[in-house]
């Protein structure tokens, strides 16, 4: 009789057991808000989009355009997602958004919005190098817009280099409508590099808009340097670290500024043979007056400064007779001409007169700091490319 009691009692306590476990309520789906807001029809381009979740995490954002997928990344936390440039003007975008909870049911939330027109537009005019052109290890990368850019920092944002060789570069403004990027150091060599100036929808001053995204590449080739010693008169050019020429050289005569040579970091600029030079602010008769065709001239500033051919040879290695300009042996002359890029470097010493920073391309005078002195972006500033 007791143990029939006592399991009685046991059946009760299970029951009341398996009685007593709260139900657990239901977990609520995420909130995800999309901006622009759906539907809008005049979504500011220069704000890019932004997804947010709530009660729960990202783990899919898709955002297109005429079939293009927008690019964009989450935040650590993965419950924002912004995308990486602005937008194009006047264009229609479709957003798709996926989140999750820990527990409970995922949230799919959708959208589709269009940009407003702008009234003017600024755009990429000029580049250099040229898309596809092999270059130097001393090039910079300068590009021309258009119209003047009043809000540097956020076109500057959107200018974005990318190398295959791990590279430290900045931008420098130099007027309104041209900005150049120039690296710590030298390209490493034998490398492809792209450039894309996401200029789509930045504002670029009150009422003035990118109209178009830009983008080109080049590569960068053999490493040639050229070093000139004008009180030596010698001429050393190594490719790839080695010596694969010297040559005996006559430099400016420094019997005035205008005829001596600047010594300073040098870029080749261009070529051509033959080159017309004729001597700046003298007419015909007037002392100093000279009209000639050079050959296998290579420029190296703006201030009419060439390594090229002249028959000269009694001076070369000797005396400096020149103009200012480094001429060399006819076939040495001919050589280094074949075998410059734009953009190769040419150190030359022992004048009186410095190279000026903005001579040509003589943007290796400035130290690493003074050059990125002139970026519109503080120090601070790492987001570069993304959209604030």
């Amino acid at each position: 009789m007791r143990r029939a009691v006592l399991i009685c009692v046991a059946l009760l306590l299970i029951c009341c057991g398996c009685g007593a476990a709260p139900a657990q309520p239901p977990t609520p789906p995420p909130v995800v808000r999309i901006w622009p807001a759906p539907d809008s029809k005049r979504a500011r381009p220069d704000r890019g989009v932004v997804v947010r979740a709530r009660g729960g995490t990202l783990y899919a954002v898709q955002v297109s355009e005429a079939g293009q997928q927008v690019p964009g990344r989450l935040d650590r936390s993965r419950t924002v997602w912004r995308s990486d440039w602005t937008l194009k003007p006047a264009a229609e975008y479709t957003v798709t958004a996926r989140a999750a909870a820990p527990r409970g049911p995922a949230t799919v939330a959708r959208s589709r919005f269009r940009t407003r027109a702008v009234p003017r537009t600024v755009r990429v005019a000029a580049t250099a190098p040229l898309p596809g052109e092999t270059v130097g290890t001393g090039m910079p990368v300068i590009v021309d817009f258009d119209g003047p850019v009043t809000d540097k920092a956020a076109v500057e944002r959107a200018l974005e280099v990318r190398s295959q060789a791990p590279v430290e570069g900045a931008w420098r403004w130099i007027g309104d409508t041209r900005v150049v990027y120039r690296t710590r150091r030298f390209w490493a060599p034998r490398q492809q590099i792209t450039v894309t100036a996401h200029l789509a929808g930045v504002r670029v001053a009150d009422g003035v808009y990118g109209g178009a995204d830009s983008t080109f590449a080049f590569t960068v080739g053999r490493g040639q340097t050229s070093s000139i010693d004008t009180r030596t008169h010698r001429m050393e050019v190594r490719r790839d670290g080695e010596v694969v020429q010297r040559m005996a050289i006559s430099a400016g005569m420094a019997t005035t500024p205008e005829y001596t040579t600047t010594s300073g970091i040098h870029l080749t600029m261009d070529k051509a043979s033959p080159v017309r030079m004729v001597s700046p602010g003298r007419e015909k008769g007037d002392p100093g007056f000279y009209d000639v065709m050079i050959k296998h001239a290579v420029r190296i500033s703006d201030s009419g400064e060439y390594v090229h051919a002249k028959n000269n040879v009694w001076a070369q290695g000797r005396a400096n007779v020149s103009h200012g300009c480094i001429n060399s042996r006819p076939d040495q002359a001919a050589w280094f001409f074949d075998t410059s890029l734009r953009g190769d470097p040419v150190t030359i010493t022992g004048t009186s007169r410095t190279l000026e920073w903005d001579n040509g391309w003589s943007f290796w005078q400035l130290s690493w700091r003074r050059w990125q002195a002139g970026s519109a972006l503080s120090g601070a500033d790492v987001a570069r490319g993304r959209v604030p």
